[in-house]
């Protein structure tokens, strides 16, 4: 039996909506509502966020407070490691999606010579880089920096001076250079690319499982692909953003896309995927209360954390 400790990220820093911060509070409210002490069965520990910078403008076109989001990396990457190091598992509650490679760097920093499988449940790829970003929103750019890419094959833009030097301090979070390898990457529910998305998951060949497949096949046995997929690899941490779920069930985050999961098949893969013993981190994303009624995103939300929870607490330990 493994002990799970929550760890809260109120940062949306790497946004391009506001509210994504309060998300984390909002799905306490959903536990409430839902009459359910999760929250009481598990320590959890907060990351201080520097959300205050919002309200001096962003200075960097290209990547959006950047200056703020290279502390909030080393501040979760610290956090998990610390976590994994204590011999917790790491549940992580997050704003925005950018702190994604903060977990990244912590889990590598812990397991320095771990093969690391990414998960990554999500509408949107979230490769792009300053160079190729349509909208300079960092929560665009975490599999960019934990891959050490720049793809200057589809340069639009050009980033310069402070910008450039944060962009390479950004890659050396946790230790020095790439955490994980583009061909270590599984996306699922992706539906919402650009062209230099679509690029580098070519050139990589990054493994692709659509939505309609999880609909097809079902999500136990995608979850058993999944597995598959990434069994060469030491350990496997999966990242779930809410925006995965299709846009009519909630409009409680800032990207919603058509064409997604439902609650229930987004419950049954994570919980499916949380039996592997080499499972070291999970993580949800992006429910942001300000864009919904009722709660509701935070409450289906809540019902995926509670069962993943569950899963990771229930399963055997694993021994390397």
């Amino acid at each position: 039996m493994k002990e799970i400790k929550i760890i809260e990220v109120k940062s949306e820093i790497g946004a391009g909506t506001r509210g994504a911060s309060l998300g984390v509070e909002a799905m306490k409210i959903a536990s409430l509502d839902l009459k359910s002490d999760f929250f009481k069965q598990h320590e959890s520990v907060e990351v201080e966020h520097v959300n205050e910078l919002l309200f001096d403008g962003a200075k960097h076109t290209y990547a959006k407070f950047i200056d703020g989001v290279m502390i909030m990396e080393e501040r979760v990457c610290l956090e998990v490691y610390e976590t994994l190091w204590d011999d917790y598992f790491p549940l992580i509650m997050a704003g925005d999606h950018s702190t994604a490679y903060g977990t990244i760097a912590g889990i590598k920093k812990a397991n320095p010579n771990a093969r690391l499988g990414v998960v990554w449940i999500d509408a949107h790829a979230d490769i792009h880089t300053p160079f190729t970003t349509p909208s300079g929103n960092m929560h665009g750019m975490p599999l960019a920096m934990a891959c050490g890419i720049d793809n200057l094959e589809c340069k639009v833009n050009d980033p310069r001076g402070e910008t450039l030097e944060y962009w390479e301090q950004l890659k050396n979070v946790g230790m020095p250079g790439p955490k994980i390898y583009p061909e270590d990457i599984v996306y699922i529910a992706v539906r919402d690319l650009e062209k230099p998305e679509n690029y580098l998951i070519n050139k990589y060949n990054i493994n692709f499982i659509e939505a309609d497949e999880v609909k097809k096949l079902g999500p136990a046995k995608i979850a058993a692909r999944v597995l598959e997929m990434l069994d060469h690899c030491d350990l496997i941490y999966v990242s779930f953003d809410v925006d995965s779920l299709d846009s009519r069930i909630s409009t409680g985050t800032g990207t919603p896309v058509p064409n997604g999961l439902t609650v229930d098949e987004a419950k049954t893969l994570n919980v499916e995927l949380a039996k592997s013993p080499k499972l070291v981190a999970w993580e949800i994303v992006e429910v942001n209360p300000t864009l919904d009624t009722e709660n509701r995103m935070a409450e289906n939300a809540f019902e995926i954390l509670e069962a993943t929870a569950k899963t990771i607490v229930d399963r055997p330990v694993f021994v390397e």
